[in-house]
């Protein structure tokens, strides 16, 4: 590991805005924020630029950007401190325990920009808009909560929007291409590493919003794979 990487993982664990792998979160995050405005989480987040900018925008709502990557982190949480947004928070852990570190009814919406999409298919439920997924969120989510997945890649795009049918879930959103809207509004245009890495060569960004109010009849998972395997082979 390089030597700048140390010294970042050496720092945040000094973060009074990182977590690392916490005991008992669950129930306990408007004491941390000292107040009980809506949680929003992005996951997946990288160097934290969607939890940052959201933050900067709603003053009156909580961020946690959620990572495993510790050495990414680090720069979400310097930028917070350093602009005074006690509103932004970061939690390291992997996604899939994300259901251990809330409780229910805890957080009212999720981000999940540019993440892997995981475009074998042999990797299909890692995917963090698999219905594997969408479950973990549901046992946290508030009555009422959204995603919003914002990607260039047009497979985990189809793909999302294949979920939100099959499983009969409230679509809110749809742009199959952000920056040929007329007008976009300022959430969608925040920024991310990853955006401008333009990792897919799309050169398009799609958005879904979608409700997660629906339960997600399991026996449904199998009509999902034979759909998407019938689509493409591994």
């Amino acid at each position: 590991m390089g030597q700048k990487k140390l010294i970042r993982f050496a720092e945040i664990k000094h973060f009074p805005n990182v977590l690392e792998l916490p005991e008992n979160a669950g129930g306990n995050w408007a004491i941390f924020f000292k107040n009980n405005n809506p949680v929003t989480l992005e996951l997946a987040c990288g160097k934290g630029e969607y939890a940052v900018g959201l933050g900067r925008l709603y003053p009156k709502r909580n961020f946690i950007g959620i990572d495993i990557k510790g050495n990414r982190i680090w720069k979400g949480a310097k930028t917070a401190m350093e602009e005074g947004l006690t509103n932004v928070a970061f939690l390291r852990t992997q996604i899939d325990r994300v259901d251990q570190y809330f409780n229910k009814d805890e957080v009212a919406e999720i981000w999940i920009t540019f993440p892997d999409p995981q475009l074998r298919l042999s990797r299909m439920k890692k995917r963090l808009t698999h219905p594997r997924f969408l479950r973990l969120y549901q046992q946290f989510l508030q009555p009422g909560g959204v995603i919003n997945l914002k990607t260039d890649s047009p497979d985990l795009y189809n793909f999302t929007k294949t979920v939100i049918t099959l499983y009969g879930l409230e679509l809110l959103e749809d742009y199959d291409n952000v920056y040929t809207q007329q007008q976009i509004n300022a959430e969608l245009q925040i920024k991310t590493h990853y955006e401008g890495l333009d990792i897919a060569q799309s050169n398009r960004v799609h958005y879904l919003k979608f409700r997660l109010d629906t339960p997600l009849d399991k026996e449904k998972d199998n009509i999902l794979k034979q759909m998407i395997c019938g689509e493409k082979t591994d």
